[in-house]
Order: structure tokens, then C-alpha cells, then sequence
């Protein structure tokens, strides 16, 4: 679509006046056929003779709205004999020419396509996302095997704070390996994703449940950190606390890591509440009696910070 402009000052022209309204009709309707065919402000006879009358077109040519063959204006360009041309077209009224509109029409038509083409990869990715999320990732026995060594919490009778130990020992090699998921034990990672530690395999399951499918390729001592992060909290703490996150995130949600400062910020469930029952471990916080499960937490981040700062060592 291109436009016809007039001058919001020319209702009172002294051209305007002395033409009338009945040709100035003459002379509205042949300007906007020139906008649209892109004529550049020339006139056929024939169209004129088709918007008015041979009276009102003389009007215009006597005011000098319109020229016709042989006029004398140096602005306006000569039209075919019997055709007129639109004085001043695009000096007085600003129209476009035609290769202005034709830019301008190139233009609006690259920039829908390139609409077109983002709204259709973020609907493919868009389908691709609740595909994955609809059947959730694969069972595979194979990846489960833990990042604990056997007698850790939640695999005997040992304590958390063992698990701690053993990925703080001296003689661990707390480096994490290329070739492994999580940097210890150098064994093979499964080819279709990270081995999970079975007590936070809940966690794990409840999140894709919810709809939340990150990568979880963490560190041990991370691994360490979400054991005890559930045993403070509980699983579906944990899931809510990710939900809000998950939403309120500027861009899509790729690791579990972006969880953790968040979790880590929640504050111990409370003696009398369901889960607590079924979590042994929890210290109530009371009193002036420390938090070894808030204390595990510390130490296991602390833990995760040092071994990234390793893994960014030359």
C-alpha cells in the first residue's frame, strides 16, 4: 500500500481556493490512482475524463495543480500529449517515488520472512521441548551407578559426612576426568547421559515428572550436596522451590547446577512435618545446637567451587 500525502496546511492554498472543491475532488481521486500505480504523479486522459469533468480539469491546469503536454514548470516533468501530470508532486506533498515505495514494499516483505522463519523454529523447538518432556528420559540401569563409595549415606550404614571425606581425602583425585560424567573413578559414562546417584534419584525423577528436563552432569562433591539438600529439605521442597525458578528464568533452564545456590538457600524442614519422620538425619534447628546436615551442605558446595576452579587450571 502506498499514500496520496497532502499538506495539512493546503486546505486554505490560494490554489485551492481559486479551484474549488469540485475540482479539487478531480484532483484528490487522480492523485491517489497515481500513488497506487505508482505513477509518479502523471495522469492518463482517460482517467481523468473517468474522475471528472473536462471543466474541472481546465480548473486545475488554470491554478496550476496540474500541467499538461508543453508546460513551462521547470520542477514538473512533461507528460504524453492529452495526459496531465500532479504539480510539485513529490517536492510540495512529499509522495514517494516509485522506486522509494518499491524499496520500501522489498523491505517490509524481507522483514516478514525473517518473522516467519523465528516464529516457525521457536514452534519446532517449542514441539521438540514437550516431546522430551512428555516422555521423559530414558531408563537405563547402566547409569545409575552412584558417585559414592559403597557405606556412604544412603547406600549402609555410614554417614554423609564419610561421603564428604572420601571426595576430600588427601589421596582422592578430586580433578574431574574428561571421560567420565562426574569426574571420579575414571569409568566410561553412559553414551545417553549421566549416571545418577541413586539417593537423589527421586529428585531427578520428580523434576522430569514435573517437566523440568535438565542436563544433570555434576561433580561429585555436587552430588554430595544434593543428597544432603534432600534430607534437609525433601524432595518435593526442592521441586516447587525449582519450579518458581524455572519460570521466573529469562532464558531456558539447560543444568540442574542453576538449581543449587537457589536450593541451597532454603531452610531445614521442620521436626514435625511428614517427611521429617522418614529422614533420620535432620538436625532440627533449635536452640544453639548446629546443623551437621546445614554444615554438609556448606561443605559440599565449598567442595564444587574448588573443583571448578581445577577443572579452569591449566
Amino acid at each position: 500500500m502506498s499514500w496520496f500525502k497532502i499538506d495539512d496546511n493546503s486546505h486554505m492554498h490560494p490554489k485551492f481556493v481559486a479551484a474549488g472543491n469540485a475540482a479539487l475532488g478531480l484532483w484528490l481521486r487522480c492523485g491517489a490512482y497515481s500513488a497506487q500505480h505508482l505513477t509518479e504523479g502523471h495522469v492518463p486522459g482517460m482517467v481523468a475524463k473517468q474522475y471528472g469533468t473536462a471543466p474541472q480539469a481546465r480548473k486545475l491546469l488554470s491554478v496550476g495543480l496540474w500541467h499538461e503536454y508543453g508546460h513551462d514548470c521547470p520542477r514538473c516533468p512533461q507528460p504524453a500529449a492529452g495526459d496531465y501530470v500532479v504539480h510539485d508532486f513529490f517536492e510540495a506533498a512529499r509522495n514517494s517515488t516509485r522506486a522509494q515505495v518499491e524499496a520500501a514494499r522489498s523491505a517490509a516483505a524481507e522483514r516478514k520472512a525473517k518473522s516467519r522463519a523465528n516464529q516457525t523454529r521457536i514452534v519446532e523447538e517449542s514441539s521438540a521441548d514437550r516431546e522430551r518432556n512428555a516422555h521423559g528420559p530414558t531408563p537405563n540401569t547402566d547409569r545409575n551407578a552412584p558417585p559414592f563409595p559403597k557405606g556412604s549415606a544412603g547406600h549402609g550404614t555410614g554417614s554423609q559426612r564419610d561421603a564428604v571425606e572420601a571426595v576430600t581425602a588427601p589421596q582422592a583425585n578430586t580433578k574431574p576426568s574428561p571421560s567420565t560424567s562426574f569426574g571420579s573413578g575414571g569409568q566410561q559414562a553412559s553414551p545417553d547421559g549421566p549416571r545418577i546417584a541413586e539417593p537423589v534419584r527421586p529428585l531427578v525423577d520428580a523434576m522430569t515428572a514435573a517437566g523440568m528436563v535438565v542436563s544433570w552432569e555434576l561433580v561429585p562433591a555436587e552430588w554430595v550436596l544434593l543428597q544432603a539438600l534432600i534430607e534437609r529439605c525433601g524432595v518435593q521442597v526442592l521441586v516447587d522451590h525449582a519450579g518458581g525458578a524455572w519460570q521466573a528464568a529469562r532464558s531456558r533452564v539447560r543444568s540442574a547446577r542453576y538449581f543449587l545456590a537457589g536450593w541451597r538457600s532454603l531452610p531445614s524442614m521442620p521436626a514435625h512435618t511428614p517427611d521429617a519422620g522418614r529422614r533420620p538425619n535432620v538436625v532440627a534447628l533449635h536452640g544453639s545446637r548446629p546443623s551437621t546436615t546445614d554444615q554438609r551442605v556448606r561443605d559440599g558446595l565449598d567442595l564444587a567451587a574448588r573443583l571448578r576452579e581445577q577443572e579452569a587450571t591449566p
